[in-house]
């Protein structure tokens, strides 16, 4: 399954302010877990093969961590600050497991704008259905001024 999404925000520069939020939510499915094992080349079988998991502590296939991460990927690239950013950096904390059929919150905050650099710091966060933060960490954009 690829998503094709053309809804990029177009915000300006000075429509950014420091406090600007935007989440999104997804469901994480197996055909998503086994898609990404194709794309990345890891068939962990934590991740793939529910024989191996059901003996591991989790007692099920959990998604990858990187899975995850790369939702913040479209956070960013999509709609906050959205089409205009180019990413330069992101921390992670991969704090709690995310299982198949886990509905998962994506979210943003702006936490830093600076003029001088047009680089915007943003606080990310991913959790589950149940409020569990599974994923925690900062982004940093720099702000592409169009022509």
């Amino acid at each position: 399954m690829v998503f094709l999404l053309n809804n990029a925000k177009k915000l300006e520069f000075n429509e950014i302010q420091i406090g600007l939020k935007y989440s999104f939510s997804i469901k994480i499915t197996e055909e998503i877990i086994d898609q990404f094992a194709l794309i990345s080349g890891d068939y962990n079988p934590i991740h793939t093969d529910s024989n191996f998991a059901q003996k591991t502590k989790f007692k099920q296939k959990i998604c990858h961590g990187m899975l995850l991460a790369s939702f913040l990927s479209q956070l960013t690239g999509m709609h906050l600050p959205g089409e205009k950013c180019l990413y330069l950096s992101q921390t992670l904390n991969f704090l709690n497991p995310c299982f198949i059929d886990d509905t998962i919150l994506i979210e943003g905050e702006i936490i830093r704008k600076s003029e001088s650099t047009k680089i915007l710091e943003i606080e990310t966060s991913i959790s589950n259905q149940n409020s569990l933060i599974l994923v925690s960490g900062k982004a940093k954009v720099m702000f592409l001024e169009s022509d």
